[in-house]
């Protein structure tokens, strides 16, 4: 943001010494970036200089020269002087020579015009065209200068319409049109679409909302009667329509940043006033406002104990009242009993919460007052267990050879269709694309990873394994039931269906899950059929693993097989123990038998593991899987052998050999029992 030292000086007593302005700007905020002297700049006249201060995004306020001047006033404890505009109007009613209808106030949610009949345009004023000069802006002439002189003077974006060039007299806020295009003011054509505000008359867009006028209704030497636009667009709409077109300008700059909504109407009245001292003409009686009512902002609880905490220092609540109000607050309650109610200015959108007005009050009293030793409580914090989780998530994923990606959260109709094994609803979507062509929230992680893995691939020839913890958006089971969000954990990677399996086992046995991990074979499209399984711990859904099938990888021309998996995190969280539990060690000594059974080959190793476990009960220490043979000849059709072996002891004596047999014979009853499995000799 560019100001004009002379500029400042209308609105409030500038300090004499410069350079310790600029630092003071600095240190409350508005960071000095250099200064421009008469003799590095012959634009500016011989008793002025140029100050370029960074403006940050959340204060828009300070993007005029107004908002400067009263961080000024407010540092230096004096006067602002903000001008007090004031119309003599003619007889005619406004609302006899035009008209607003505003179809698209998501994107403008205030408009706002006057009429002024009867101007000479020509140049403007000397002093006019040397402010505006100083500050970098060209003079064109002194309509247009006036809304240019009043966007630097107080930030509010303006424009003025030729009145003979708006057709049936009537203005529309609406969506452009599909393929409508407009030549703006710098004479070049762009293309608009439906996303897009424009203000267009009964016939054809006039402007692009909040970027940049029409040349079809700009002012000229020709025009008599002129319309002043002054209105509110959202910062989303007019920074989406800026990049799309690639056409930024002060206004838009802007209105990315929100303007003030009680200024409108002051703006609409200033430069309406400075219009008739340079160019004449009269304004016709009142003016056209689609949104007259301002909400009313709740007052903000402000306690001087919290500040003092957060501070570290004691400030007078006379000091911190006379800041608050400097800077535009409206006192609701006194805060000399201790705390305060303040309602923030309606320029100030920042500041919304107690932890705000404790900044304000710090920064206008100045950091520098600050000692480096003062006393700051601190209170000791934990990690949530959401937290611990992810970590332990992270550290196995990584451990297995994966990356950690980011992707979006709205993905394209064609990827939201590749694969979605939690529901087969519709995603949901937003209303406009959030990124080119993506307007799907997503239902899972899985086609973003798979993307980014082919990515790797056509890029660098790199086997991406890839995992994501990311929310997933999932429509509810039916039209009146809520959506649900959530936290998922995924993977893609190549290698074998078992090998991510391990994976997944691994994951469970480093989050102390408590119950066994299971699979059911599932069908959902996108996946190779019979190799889709859902994962559940005991009796709880987990998520799914299962292998990509070559025709939907067709379409990310992928090489080889690739495995996906994803898990619900609470899921996880709900049968995990993150802290490791103590556990009695036996002084007791172990027996260890092996044991190979032929059972049908449909049987899970999960199955036949919880059989055993049942089957011995507090004595059995552990069952670990050791191989499976198939011999068709000796055994019959699908029939397989597993060989396992199970850890006997007891935690109360020492186990004989019969009691060892004892319990063995129960493992083998059991298993016939429930899976008509068999023990080979």
């Amino acid at each position: 943001m560019l100001v004009s030292w002379k500029w400042l000086s209308r609105y409030v007593d500038l300090p004499a010494d410069r350079e310790q302005l600029e630092t003071r700007l600095s240190l409350s905020g508005l960071n000095h970036e250099g200064t421009e002297t008469p003799s590095e700049n012959p634009a500016l006249s011989p008793d002025d200089v140029c100050i370029d201060l960074e403006v940050t995004s959340n204060r828009g306020d300070c993007l005029g020269h107004l908002g400067v001047a009263r961080e000024i006033s407010v540092l230096y404890n004096t006067e602002l002087r903000v001008p007090s505009p004031t119309l003599e109007t003619s007889k005619t009613d406004v609302r006899s020579l035009l008209s607003v209808e505003n179809e698209f106030t998501e994107a403008c949610p205030r408009y706002t015009a006057r009429v002024i009949q009867g101007v000479k345009v020509g140049p403007s004023p000397d002093w006019m065209q040397a402010a505006l000069a100083s500050v970098g802006i060209g003079v064109v002439n002194n309509v247009v200068d006036a809304t240019n002189y009043v966007l630097m003077e107080c930030g509010q974006p303006l424009h003025a319409f030729d009145y003979a060039n708006i057709a049936d007299k009537k203005i529309v806020v609406r969506p452009a049109r599909a393929k409508e295009s407009i030549t703006a003011i710098d004479h070049r054509q762009y293309e608009l679409d439906p996303s897009m505000c424009v203000i267009a008359d009964a016939q054809a867009a006039s402007a692009v909302a909040g970027v940049m006028g029409g040349a079809d209704s700009e002012v000229t030497e020709s025009t008599k009667d002129v319309v002043i636009e002054s209105a509110i667009f959202a910062p989303l709409s007019v920074r989406r329509t800026a990049r799309q077109l690639k056409l930024h300008s002060p206004s838009s700059f802007r209105f990315e940043r929100r303007v003030d909504p009680v200024g409108v109407e002051w703006a609409s009245r200033r430069v309406c006033q400075l219009i008739v001292e340079s160019a004449g003409g009269t304004v016709a009686e009142g003016i056209i406002d689609t949104a007259p009512e301002i909400e009313q902002r709740p007052p903000i609880v402000l306690r001087l104990s919290q500040l003092e905490r957060i501070l570290g220092i004691t400030i007078d609540s006379i000091e911190v009242e006379r800041i608050l109000t400097a800077l535009g607050c409206q006192s609701d309650a006194k805060i000399s009993t201790g705390s305060g109610a303040f309602r923030a200015p309606s320029w100030r959108h920042d500041l919304t919460r107690e932890a705000d007005l404790i900044e304000e009050v710090a920064r206008i009293h100045g950091y520098d007052k600050i000692p480096e030793d003062s006393p700051i409580p601190v209170a000791p914090s934990s990690k949530r267990t959401f937290d611990s989780a992810t970590e332990k998530i992270r550290g196995v994923l990584t451990a297995a050879g994966l990356s950690e990606a980011m992707t979006p959260s709205v993905v394209t109709s064609k990827l939201d269709k590749a694969l979605s094994p939690w529901t087969e609803r519709p995603a949901l979507s937003t209303q406009t694309a959030m990124l080119k062509g993506a307007k799907r929230l997503r239902r899972t992680l899985l086609p973003s990873l798979i993307e980014a893995r082919a990515n790797n691939w056509a890029s660098a020839s790199i086997e991406a394994d890839l995992f994501e913890i990311a929310h997933l958006y999932l429509p509810g089971k039916s039209d009146e039931d809520l959506p649900e969000e959530l936290y998922a954990v995924a993977m893609v990677c190549g290698g074998d269906f078992f090998s991510a399996k391990g994976v997944i086992e691994s994951l469970c046995e480093r989050l102390g899950a408590r119950q066994t991990l299971s699979v059911q074979p599932v069908d959902s499209p996108g996946f190779v059929a019979g190799q889709l399984v859902r994962l559940s711990l005991g009796k709880s859904s987990l998520g799914y693993l299962g292998v990509v099938a070559p025709k939907t990888l067709k379409q990310w021309k992928l090489p080889g097989p690739v495995i996906v998996a994803e898990l619900s995190i609470p899921a996880l969280l709900a049968d995990a123990e993150l802290v490791p539990q103590q556990q009695i060690v036996s002084m007791f000594p172990s027996v260890e038998r092996d044991l190979n059974f032929v059972m049908s080959e449909s049987v899970r190793w999960n199955e036949l593991e919880n059989v055993v476990r049942s089957a011995v009960g507090q004595q059995l220490k552990s069952v670990t899987y050791r191989e499976t043979y198939r011999d068709p000849e000796k055994d019959g059709k699908d029939r397989k052998r597993v060989l396992l072996s199970v850890q006997l002891q007891s935690d109360e004596t020492t186990l004989s050999g019969d009691d060892a047999d004892a319990l063995v014979q129960s493992v083998i009853g059991a298993c016939k029992k429930k899976l008509d499995a068999e023990l080979l000799g």
